[in-house]
């Protein structure tokens, strides 16, 4: 029998509450206690900075969450299984299909037909999920750009997104939040001509990544901008759980794709790029967004292998239904379980506990990159300049429906 879970008041908890953790009491001689945020439009209110400064060098950071209100773990709680996949969507609404990649499979795991999904459903799966994971990292580049004051990758990047969610809504009908990747299946099988529509925007695609490398991380003003700044060291990012591109830029060649090897990912072929120090330190803001840009390339490979296999022995056929394993009622046996999958900003979790009676879980937990991730802007900001904050926390790629609770 499962252990009950229990939540433990403690009103010292509180405290977390209050406006700002330091008072002018805590200041030393010149110290100044400032307020930064929220200034990125996508944060909708939810961050803000308390920070305490000497001069223009910063001594303590501390970050103050708000609500967005997605309450994704409240709904999971009240609603059946394959009801919560839309929810997923809100989380990380950049990056939407491979959080469903993720809650799908945590689910089949459940009730244990995850060695049943058919091929051409879970190269479906990977192809549109590297299609979102290149999209999210075109929204972490250009937005960062505009963060230290470019302008034009901004622009440029935004063009070539459109194409991809274009793409995906033509696959389903929704341009961000997407319900296509359902528990045993999808919501419908690649629309005639998909395959070779994504071809051809590969093709165009590469030309174009040449060109944005050339303006951002190779320009002189966005090297000096971001190069020896933020620096997250290896060790550091472990102990603090960090995952995904800014664990990678420290160093460590740590890819859940094929760490865990889940999904057709240990059929293709592609390389986890690592940060290198080769404008500044290792682990530095320019290490992050280098990362972020090579990664586009092998996402770039994927998706190409995945459209040889889906035009090659699993091309269409007229009886294939990709709805044929989609359960009528999700009753999964008494149990526990922990899922996991790469998102474009890290490790995204899900920790179910179903009791065997219900199609609703007692318990769903979500472990999302972006909190995590979060969690180490305290100690990479410590000394820098108030301008070269901007620059951290930009390279930290937060989507706030995921940091919200």
């Amino acid at each position: 029998m499962a252990n009950p879970i229990q939540y433990t008041y403690d009103k010292r908890h509180l405290n977390n509450s209050e406006p700002n953790k330091f008072t002018e009491g805590h200041l030393q001689d010149g110290e100044m206690l400032i307020n930064i945020g929220p200034q990125h439009p996508s944060t909708h209110g939810v961050l803000r900075l308390e920070v305490i400064t000497d001069g223009e060098i910063i001594t303590e950071v501390v970050p103050h969450l708000g609500y967005l209100h997605r309450c994704f773990e409240k709904h999971a709680e009240n609603m059946p299984y394959n009801q919560t996949i839309p929810f997923v969507d809100r989380m990380d609404y950049l990056a939407a299909m491979n959080s469903e990649h993720a809650f799908a499979m945590g689910v089949e795991q459940m009730l244990g037909i995850a060695d049943k999904i058919p091929a051409r459903v879970e190269y479906i799966r990977v192809l549109v999920s590297e299609l979102n994971r290149l999209a999210s990292h075109f929204v972490a580049i250009g937005t960062y750009g505009l963060d230290i004051g470019a302008f034009t990758p901004f622009l440029w990047l935004m063009r070539d997104r459109e194409h991809i969610l274009r793409l995906l809504e033509w696959t389903c009908g929704a341009r961000m939040l997407y319900n296509y990747i359902w528990v045993g299946g999808l919501f419908y099988d690649l629309p005639v001509g998909f395959e070779e529509r994504t071809r051809e925007f590969c093709q165009y695609l590469l030309p174009k990544m040449a060109e944005m490398e050339k303006l951002v991380i190779e320009n002189k003003i966005f090297v000096e901008r971001t190069a020896n700044v933020g620096v997250l060291s290896r060790d550091l990012a472990i102990n603090y759980g960090v995952s995904g591109p800014m664990l990678r830029a420290s160093g460590l060649r740590y890819d859940l794709r094929r760490v865990d090897k889940y999904s057709v990912y240990p059929e293709l072929d592609f390389d986890i790029p690592v940060g290198e120090g080769a404008m500044g330190t290792l682990g530095d803001c320019w290490d992050r967004t280098w990362v972020r840009v090579r990664e586009c390339h092998e996402s770039i490979r994927i998706i190409r292998q995945c459209l040889d296999r889906l035009q090659g022995d699993l091309k269409r056929t007229r009886d294939f239904d990709p709805r044929a394993l989609v359960p009528k009622k999700i009753r999964p046996k008494k149990q526990d379980l922990y899922v996991r999958a790469e998102n474009p900003k890290g490790e995204l979790g899900f920790y179910f506990r179903a009791d065997g009676k219900s199609d609703i879980p007692l318990r769903c937990k979500a472990r999302s990159p972006c909190f995590v991730n979060l969690s180490v802007l305290s100690e990479i900001s410590r000394g820098s300049m108030v301008a070269d904050l901007i620059a951290i926390v930009g390279s930290l790629d937060m989507v706030l429906g995921e940091v919200d609770r």
